[in-house]
């Protein structure tokens, strides 16, 4: 059994990489350290700031020497690409609304509100968009800070108010192709079949699977 920390405290995420993941994987997260360095996002791509986000957690257990039994650390980032607003959230999803880049995460309704606000002011038509996720994997019998990636995707559009209670981030406004109910509204079970996170961890998963073919 492979033992991975997962780089987050977003109850959200760990779910869903626990639920990919299966009985194969002891997944651990933040909540069960205490002391880990945050990590600063300033990468200019979402396998960027992943990368930094696994060696900030894998870097800080080699330092301290910690017996931290720990064979992987996982670490992801992901977010909203509008077209219509050139890709943007991008890489500042989570703190879109902010307005100092530096002080942290803006609210899930203030990002919404924002992006709504932005659409608004663009000509009718189709808001294409996709959410993204990279994941990185770093091994913590390697010392070189290298990264293993997997990307997802999960192709949509934004629609003009927000929808539906499950979920979290812009989940309330994104109808996924070939669905008219929104992320929110579909519930984990058919998120978790066709989300980006979903995808980049089958392809994780497949890369596990390989090695013990």
């Amino acid at each position: 059994m492979h033992r991975i920390l997962i780089a987050t405290r977003n109850a959200h995420k760990v779910s869903e990489v626990r639920t990919m993941l299966g009985d194969n994987f002891e997944c651990l997260t933040l909540n069960e350290y205490d002391g880990v360095p945050e990590a600063v996002e300033d990468g200019e791509t979402f396998g960027d700031n992943a990368a930094i986000k696994a060696n900030t957690v894998a870097d800080w257990l080699r330092t301290e020497e910690r017996d931290h039994e720990i064979d992987y650390v996982l670490a992801d980032d992901s977010g909203l690409e509008v077209d219509a607003l050139d890709g943007a959230p991008g890489v500042h999803s989570a703190r879109f609304a902010q307005e100092d880049p530096v002080a942290g995460n803006s609210s899930d309704a203030d990002n919404n509100a924002k992006l709504l606000r932005m659409l608004g002011e663009k000509p009718d038509g189709p808001k294409t968009a996709r959410f993204k996720c990279i994941l990185a994997l770093v091994s913590m019998t390697e010392a070189d800070d290298g990264a293993v990636y997997f990307e997802g995707a999960c192709e949509g559009s934004i629609q003009k108010e927000a929808s539906g209670n499950a979920g979290f981030g812009y989940d309330p406004l994104f109808i996924p192709e070939g669905h008219e109910k929104s992320f929110a509204e579909l519930g984990e079970e058919v998120k978790n079949g066709i989300s980006h996170r979903s995808v980049a961890l089958a392809g994780l998963s497949n890369y596990f699977n390989r090695d013990s073919a």
